[in-house]
């Protein structure tokens, strides 16, 4: 995993609260055998709807990184993922919430897609032809773009 941890400000630096917690977040970045990436959209409801991101969810007290995305996975993907690879992290200042990430490459995993909280999924090469794509996510697509060497 990458000893640095990318700053992403959402807004272009709106003030904030000073005492505002950290919310750690695994993601997943599920590669297909043909090399795309599965990106899917926020769920309605929720902050930034229909925004395309990798998929994942909050840590639970007591959970690694690892389970969480195990478990964020099953609930809302329908899937049970295999080793999952610690690969970068990045905060994010978002308006609502300061979110860390926590990036895992999945390249194995059982089940068939469900989207279980109403959201749409695609398959993405880069560059990605969905939209808008969220904050957070804008990085990871460059961090992939370099080691395509895109």
């Amino acid at each position: 995993m990458n000893g640095s941890t990318l700053v992403v400000d959402a807004d272009g630096g709106h003030p904030r609260p000073a005492d505002r917690g950290v919310i750690e977040v695994a993601v997943g970045v599920l590669v297909g055998r043909d090399g795309a990436y599965l990106l899917t959209t926020r769920p309605p409801g929720k902050v930034y709807a229909g925004y395309w991101e990798f998929p994942g969810g909050k840590l639970e007290a007591g959970e690694t990184v690892e389970e969480a995305l195990r478990r964020e996975l099953q609930e809302e993907l329908g899937v049970i993922i295999g080793p999952a690879q610690r690969w970068r992290e990045s905060l994010v200042d978002y308006p609502h919430a300061l979110v860390r990430l926590h990036f895992c490459k999945v390249h194995d995993w059982t089940g068939e897609l469900q989207m279980r909280e109403g959201q749409q999924f695609g398959w993405e090469h880069l560059p990605v032809r969905c939209g808008p794509v969220l904050p957070g996510t804008v990085p990871v697509l460059e961090w992939l773009a370099a080691e395509q060497g895109a």
